[in-house]
């Protein structure tokens, strides 16, 4: 027996019930017409247990008073779970709300509560309709009781629709398919409360895919008996004649009228339309291309299978006849260049060119755009000119992705002025610059020895919000130190701190360079110390710049005190330092000094750089060291071509000194040989060799 039957025999106007209930529901009835129930909270409140204790309403309780042995259905479960959890929680209100009445007559008014609830549930065909709240009516002459039941019941309705959301929820959490993607998750690394939200997410939506699918299930049930009961009405209805259909779709009369937003498509006008829009998309989506066979297929493979250096003659006899085979479209020839290219790179360029001049090619500024940057690609300079020629025969300008392909070229071959060309084309299409637009175009300027405008470039992408790359700013770093910019070296640096890259030993020592070359050792040493106060061990390259900044200004008592520092902290000289202490100790003809710094070069097991030769020739030929001049000279002009400006200066120079005047001559003949003029100081030097030479041939006494 449920307890809506429990409560059916505890009504309070039956004659089963004793006199004392009677009198009780009676007060009770009286008590709630009587007072006001307006001091109640309406709060969700939590169940501590399933049940009511009281022994009129336990389910325990009413089942040994019946003494039956009847298994509840399902529906009598959730029922006798919901008056319970209603029971329990309407106590306390009504316990709130009347503090004087004793437990009789609280349970006499539960009584007439929960009554008034299940006839209210009959009404709805036994169900609990969770709206009735809102449009419940006075039941008791009491509206704050009738309102606090449909509150109270609403409440628990809902309490138990999450809880039965959360037991069923916990089924499909133990789900094979959900324990499957939890495994996976924890071997690809999640963890933790992440692990649980995605085992709650994937839980939730294998439910609903079980519901949607179980719905499914029942509509189509329900529409098979409703289909089975039609049958059986219209054999009812037929007599028993079968056959012919019992329904059927009216006849159309007239033209289908389709409409689309309000507008009439069915008219002549959209027809035009619809042509157009197909001839249009069969030019963007061209069609597959034809099939080969026969002797076009033979004509084809020859063609695939030409080489690079294959007559001219008959590349084009084979064109030609593939063309009358086929008539071709451009999608035939653009699967016929997919195979050469495939089969080798170098003539897929040659025969793409010859393509672009057939009328059936169909050529257009993408076409000639895609080749340019192939041949931009391997730097193919003479092969891109003679594509834009092309282009500008036909009357084609260089749209956006041909300019960029140029100008990536043109930066990597170090030609300025067409790279400026380009950029200005671009940004006057009305093209912003990309990052690596702008990169192309810096490093056009620093090969060029332009730092200042490439530095105009940093500026202007700062403005943009666009972060140039690191190796960007250590590349115009190295263009200042060249230049012995220190002021430009050093802003270089600020900007890196500000973009966040840090001081590095290699920008440091950029620093130390762009000092020594401007003839500052004070602040190369500044740089110096700041590269160790960041950490990082003075190196040999530094230390060379350094003691080259002492050297501009002859500081020889400081670079060496230096050295003996660095010494005691370890450091260890190399083959740079060296270098520039043999240059040095050369020009102040302390020779002695000078090769035992060479024995130590030789010590260190390396060859020494080639510039060495200029500095030993240097010293030798001033101090008038003909065997050593003469061999040092020698290793000079095996290696010509390495030789700058400045080194044929010294070179000729220090022999006019040392009067080594022959050999002098056949230098400056070579230094010409190269393209190098000889410098007015120079020029003046041999003159006043010559005029010295001349003087001491025309004294009395010498002939």
């Amino acid at each position: 027996m449920n307890l809506r039957h429990l409560l059916r025999r505890h009504h309070p106007f039956t004659t089963a019930l004793s006199s004392l209930t009677t009198t009780t529901t009676t007060a009770a009835a009286s008590t709630i017409s009587n007072h006001t129930f307006s001091n109640l909270n309406y709060l969700n409140y939590t169940i501590t247990k399933p049940f009511h204790s009281s022994p009129p309403l336990s389910l325990s309780s009413a089942a040994a008073t019946t003494n039956t042995a009847v298994e509840e259905s399902e529906d009598d479960a959730a029922m006798n779970e919901f008056l319970a959890r209603f029971v329990h929680s309407m106590r306390s209100k009504l316990t709130d709300s009347y503090p004087n009445c004793d437990k009789p007559t609280i349970d006499a008014m539960l009584v007439v509560v929960v009554d008034k609830l299940v006839t209210e549930m009959d009404r709805n065909g036994g169900t609990f309709d969770a709206g009735a709240a809102s449009a419940a009516t006075d039941e008791f002459g009491n509206e704050e009781l009738t309102k606090t039941m449909w509150e109270v019941s609403n409440t628990v309705f809902h309490e138990m629709e999450r809880e039965k959301k959360k037991e069923k929820l916990n089924k499909y959490l133990q789900s094979e398919e959900v324990k499957t993607m939890a495994r996976f998750a924890s071997e690809i690394g999640v963890r933790g409360d992440m692990l649980r939200e995605m085992r709650f997410k994937w839980a939730k939506e294998v439910m609903e895919d079980a519901e949607f699918y179980a719905e499914l299930k029942e509509l189509k049930e329900s529409a098979a008996v409703e289909g089975a009961n039609d049958d059986t009405e219209g054999g009812g209805d037929g007599g028993g004649v079968s056959g012919g259909p019992k329904e059927a779709l009216p006849k159309r009369h007239g033209k289908i009228n389709y409409k689309l937003y309000g507008l009439d498509m069915s008219g002549e006008k959209w027809r035009e339309v619809a042509e157009k829009v197909h001839e249009v998309e069969e030019v963007v989506w061209p069609s597959e291309a034809k099939a080969i066979t026969g002797k076009c297929k033979l004509v084809t493979e020859k063609i695939v299978g030409l080489g690079a250096d294959e007559d001219e003659g008959k590349v084009s006899e084979l064109i030609k006849e593939w063309v009358e085979l086929l008539q071709p479209s451009k999608v035939d020839w653009v699967a016929l260049l997919e195979n050469v290219k495939a089969r080798d790179y170098s003539v897929y360029l040659k025969m793409a060119e010859r393509v672009l001049d057939e009328p059936t090619f169909q050529s257009d500024i993408r076409d000639y755009s895609l080749l340019i940057d192939a041949h931009a690609k391997e730097r193919r300079t003479e092969d891109v000119e003679r594509l834009l020629k092309k282009m500008s025969e036909k009357g084609l300008a260089p749209d956006v992705l041909t300019l960029t392909a140029l100008l990536h070229l043109y930066s990597k071959t170090d030609n300025l002025d067409q790279a400026k060309e380009a950029f200005e084309a671009l940004k006057s299409q009305g093209f912003k610059p990309d990052m690596e637009i702008y990169n192309s175009m810096i490093m056009a300027y620093v090969n060029a020895g332009h730092a200042k405008s490439a530095e105009k470039l940093i500026r202007e992408m700062e403005v943009r919000d666009l972060k140039p790359a690191e190796e960007i700013y250590m590349s115009l770093l190295q263009a200042f130190a060249r230049r012995a910019d220190i002021d430009g070296a050093q802003g270089i640096v600020t900007s890196m701190r500000f973009a966040g890259f840090q001081p590095t030993a290699e920008s440091c020592t950029l620093l130390i360079q762009a000092s020594a070359k401007s003839g500052d050792p004070i602040k190369a040493r500044d740089n110096f110390e700041l590269m160790m106060d960041l950490g990082y061990k003075p190196d040999d390259k530094s230390t060379s710049m350094l003691i080259s900044a002492y050297e501009k200004k002859n500081e020889l008592d400081k670079a060496l005190s230096l050295l003996l520092q660095l010494e005691k902290d370890g450091f260890e000289p190399g083959i740079l330092t060296y270098c520039v202490l043999v240059d040095w100790l050369g020009k102040l003809q302390l020779i002695d000094e000078a090769e035992q710094i060479l024995a130590k070069i030789a010590q260190l097991g390396e060859a020494p750089p080639f510039k060495i030769q200029v500095s030993l020739c240097d010293m030798y030929a001033r101090a008038g060291i003909e065997k050593k001049t003469l061999q040092a000279l020698g290793v000079l002009e095996a290696k010509k071509d390495l030789l700058e400006h400045t080194d044929f200066e010294r070179i000729i120079q220090s022999l006019l000194n040392g009067g080594f005047v022959n050999e002098a001559r056949r230098i400056r003949d070579l230094m010409e040989t190269q393209g190098l003029a000889p410098s007015e100081i120079l020029k003046v030097s041999f003159a006043g060799t010559e005029f010295r030479r001349s003087s001491t041939n025309n004294r009395p006494g010498t002939k």
